[in-house]
């Protein structure tokens, strides 16, 4: 097509946040995080030319759980960003970014991730695939967001046959023994229209989150922003909370799930959502605390709408037989669900429903959108504490994809001020009011950015180059 594009350029930001209480990963900790912020330049075949932006964190303990230090794991994630503005620039070929998007990610980033962790060194260890997602993720976000500016659309007004060159069966395989076909169908036809532009907004409960006053002990920050969870709710007008757990204690699971469970009763909050962030291994720890729940708490039981991701995100690896969970609560993928074929092994385990998350690409999350649903999978749209420009894709996807409830949008939590110069034109979008995010601000062509309003200062490239 003549609108088909390639890259011809790409920056690379690196942007530090620091967060004003820490954020409890499995095992690990969150306090602070690098955002890579990518500008992408695409030209079409008549030679027009337009610039797009990604962003992501680049959340290393949620990637990359190790028991190696954080630092290096961050040094790691940030030399392969690198390698990557390198590879987008130099990237040749054309068409539509959702083709372009899936040839780079199943022709070229195993092989740039296979190099770069052999140069590391035999003794090192591998940086997982999940990693390199999220890494390729910024770049992939501002190759849709380019394509949208230079057409001049809306980026969800693009994918389908009038920019499109090839239907969903050139990407995506239905089911063995499935009835589904992909032959003539393109994303648009499982994405919704129109778009809401209010959605119901999740809270996260961290594990190191205070429930109550009885855990104050005169070191929380004094910024103006709650600190206790009944305050949150309150403020922000909360019905949704996603409870983080830590899927080796049952006791302290069962403790936390009523503890939230009550302050939600006794504040207005009506659903819950459990996540215990992989690190369960064996289907009847979930199943013991599920069923002293419905006995015990029969009320806090029925709050919960959906479990997250319990068991381990190397589904190939771990191929756990999960139906006994999801007969009880649907059971959604998070991190094992890098793709529609990990969907598709998934759905086969047991799983009930997909977590999406705009880190691990624009592109992939739409193909595992329109695989889930056409197999009749659930869907839900997870954040990665997305600040900044991240926020904007995130609930972008959330708002087009019809998810069970909302989206899930947490970085107001934990580093609020950073995203003061987005939340300066889309003031809905940081704050949430009424327990919803509002995207009636969003506008313009690619994700709606508005960027030309938003005062920010970008700190010098990390890289760049031009072909």
């Amino acid at each position: 097509m003549q609108t088909d594009i390639r890259t011809v350029s790409t920056d690379l930001h690196f942007l530090p946040v620091e967060t004003r209480v820490p954020l409890k990963f499995g095992p690990e900790t969150l306090t602070s995080v690098i955002c890579a912020r990518v500008c992408m330049g695409v030209s079409d075949r008549k030679g027009r030319r337009a610039e797009g932006w990604g962003e992501t964190p680049l959340s290393v303990q949620w990637v990359w759980p190790s028991g190696l230090g954080y630092q290096e794991r961050c040094d790691a994630m940030q030399r392969f960003c690198t390698i990557l503005a390198e590879a987008w620039a130099g990237f040749s070929d054309e068409g539509h970014p959702l083709e372009l998007g899936h040839r780079f990610i199943e022709s070229i980033l195993g092989g740039l991730l296979e190099r770069f962790n052999a140069e590391r060194g035999a003794g090192a260890e591998p940086m997982p695939w999940l990693a390199a997602l999220v890494c390729c993720s910024a770049f992939d976000i501002a190759l849709h967001d380019a394509y949208g500016r230079l057409v001049d659309r809306d980026i969800y007004t693009t994918y389908n046959a009038e920019f499109m060159n090839v239907d969903l069966s050139h990407f995506l395989e239905p089911a063995a023994g499935s009835k589904v076909s992909f032959a003539g169908q393109y994303p648009a036809d499982f994405l919704v229209f129109p778009v809401p532009t209010s959605l119901p907004a999740w809270h996260l409960v961290g594990g190191k989150d205070l429930l109550d006053a009885s855990e104050l002990t005169g070191a929380e920050p004094d910024d103006g922003y709650p600190v206790l969870l009944a305050d949150w709710i309150g403020r922000d007008g909360l019905t949704c909370l996603k409870v983080k757990l830590r899927g080796d204690d049952a006791e302290w699971d069962f403790d936390r799930l009523v503890r939230v469970g009550e302050i939600a009763i006794e504040n207005g909050a009506i659903w819950l959502t459990s996540d215990f962030n992989c690190t369960v291994t064996d289907p009847a720890y979930v199943n013991a605390i599920l069923d002293r729940l419905l006995c015990e708490q029969p009320h806090i039981y029925q709050m919960i709408l959906y479990v997250e991701q319990p068991f381990p995100y190397d589904l190939e690896a771990n191929r756990i037989d999960v139906h006994s969970v999801s007969a009880r609560k649907p059971l959604f993928m998070d991190e094992s669900a890098h793709d529609w074929r990990l969907i598709r092994l998934g759905r086969e385990l047991g799983w009930t429903g997909v977590a999406l998350k705009t880190c691990k690409t624009q592109t992939g999350a739409l193909l595992s959108l329109c695989w889930a649903k056409a197999h009749g999978m659930t869907l839900m749209v997870q954040d990665l504490t997305n600040p900044m420009l991240a926020q904007i894709p995130h609930c972008r996807l959330a708002a087009h994809a019809g998810t069970i409830m909302g989206v899930e949008t947490n970085a107001m939590q934990f580093y609020p001020a950073a995203s003061a110069p987005e939340e300066a034109v889309h003031p809905g979008l940081y704050c949430r009011r009424d327990g919803h995010v509002d995207l009636s601000t969003l506008s313009g062509p690619g994700f709606g950015y508005r960027l030309d309003e938003i005062e920010r200062q970008l700190p010098e490239k990390a890289a760049g180059f031009s072909m």
